[in-house]
């Protein structure tokens, strides 16, 4: 699937003229002495490449891009499997030259020269940035012979984030099949609950298997398995604990494929019944979610959908007597913050918080950026509600959150994910679930 990849790049040299863009990819990570992390490329290499290797850098400059990677190496490759090699990295991957990646730092100086902007990402690596300098200051030893260093230094991240933001059709087509696979996920973890799966860890064991069963190469984040009270910890990732007969369950999880994440949130009764005051609280975050679904469109700008949202969940904390007053003032006092403490969507894509500026720059006053067909957001209300002394007791210890993925249409948005939702649904798989074999 090289062609989104070239495309891509030809965008990106056609954006920086006659600069000269050094784009390396992520370095490996030790987990403990010499087990390394499971390795994943840098989400800015990775869009501009798909070349999946570490040691490598992609080089952008006159028209024309050029990889630097890992020479081919066979005992290396009998201990670590298979390298691409300049060679056939060049061919399969579409670039017009690859050279050994030990051959860099002798030949950064000669790439550099003569370009009048540099294009690095400074500071977010201290040993690339003391590389970069080098490679400067050896050109400037060389102005005698004719050789100009960039007199300009940009930032390539900036730009990067604009292309990144406005996903294309190879992109939408990976995150569809990121939501799908995610889904089913989320359906076997409500199948699991009522079978076999009675901690928190065994719910997340489900959601790993279906992952990886489906082709994912795993979570795409750090997944959230939340029973009773832990819901309410909006960050909760032990998912260590067993889950109680009565109580909710929050799961926020999502895979990774090729690259590219979804984010979904699921709230549902351990036992497959909501009792009549969980129904109340997770029908109203339901009404949230639709409200902000509803007001997601072109043209709209990114905080519409959450105000939205939290119009809802306030009039609901009003109904339960979590709050008195009136909705505009309790908004305007940010009171409903209490229990609903987050903003309602994120960019999502190769990473789960994805690039792109949320604001426009240099707008004043400071405006939100409005959405466009390709962007792809999340839509994740929730409602959190601690045990206090002035809470309703039937309220006590109640967290729920529904999150979905969304692609922004020339028209309006389609949600991308399709795990059961409303509460017949749910209750209607478990109920299911709990006749067959699991």
């Amino acid at each position: 699937m090289t062609s989104p990849f070239i495309a891509r790049r030809a965008h990106f040299l056609n954006l920086i003229g006659d600069g000269v863009a050094l784009i390396p990819t992520a370095p490996e990570r030790l987990r403990n002495r010499d087990n390394p992390h499971p390795y994943r490329a840098d989400s800015y290499f990775w869009h501009l490449t798909g070349f999946p290797e570490p040691e490598a850098v992609l080089v952008l400059a006159g028209g024309r891009s050029t990889l630097f990677c890992r020479e081919k190496d066979a005992l290396r490759e009998i201990w670590d499997g298979f390298r691409y090699g300049p060679e056939a990295a060049a061919q399969t991957f579409g670039f017009d030259e690859a050279y050994p990646i030990a051959t860099l730092d002798e030949k950064l100086p000669h790439l550099i020269a003569d370009h009048p902007t540099l294009w690095h990402a400074f500071g977010l690596d201290a040993e690339w940035d003391a590389r970069i300098a080098r490679a400067l200051d050896a050109v400037r030893a060389q102005a005698r012979q004719g050789k100009r260093a960039p007199s300009a230094l940009c930032d390539w991240r900036a730009p990067l984030d604009a292309l990144r933001l406005i996903k294309d059709a190879a992109e939408q087509d990976l995150m569809r099949r990121a939501a799908d696979i995610t889904s089913a996920g989320h359906a076997r973890a409500m199948r699991a609950s009522i079978h076999t799966a009675k901690t928190e860890y065994a719910l997340e064991a489900e959601l790993s298997y279906e992952f990886r069963r489906q082709g994912a190469s795993g979570h795409a984040y750090s997944p959230i398995v939340a029973g009773g009270k832990n819901a309410c910890t909006l960050h909760y990732v032990d998912n260590s604990q067993p889950l109680i007969d009565g109580d909710l369950v929050l799961i926020d999880a999502g895979c990774e494929f090729a690259g590219y994440a979804a984010d979904i949130t699921r709230t549902f009764p351990v036992n497959g019944r909501f009792s009549p005051a969980q129904k109340d609280c997770y029908e109203i975050v339901l009404a949230a979610q639709s409200a902000a679904i509803a007001a997601t469109r072109p043209g709209v700008r990114f905080n519409v959908p959450h105000e939205a949202a939290a119009r809802v969940l306030t009039q609901g904390m009003v109904d339960l007597k979590l709050l008195a007053g009136d909705v505009d003032g309790l908004i305007e006092s940010a009171a409903y913050r209490r229990f609903y403490m987050h903003n309602t969507a994120h960019w999502l894509g190769l990473d789960v918080h994805d690039a792109g500026d949320y604001k426009e720059a240099g707008s004043s006053p400071n405006l939100w950026r409005e959405l466009a067909p390709g962007m792809t957001l999340t839509c994740e209300p929730g409602l959190y509600i601690p045990a206090a002394p002035d809470v309703p007791a039937a309220l006590h210890n109640i967290g729920i959150r529904i999150e979905d993925d969304l692609l922004i249409t020339p028209t309006g948005c389609e949600v991308y994910t399709s795990a059961p939702k409303s509460v017949r649904e749910i209750e209607e798989l478990m109920r299911h679930a709990a006749q067959e074999e699991f």
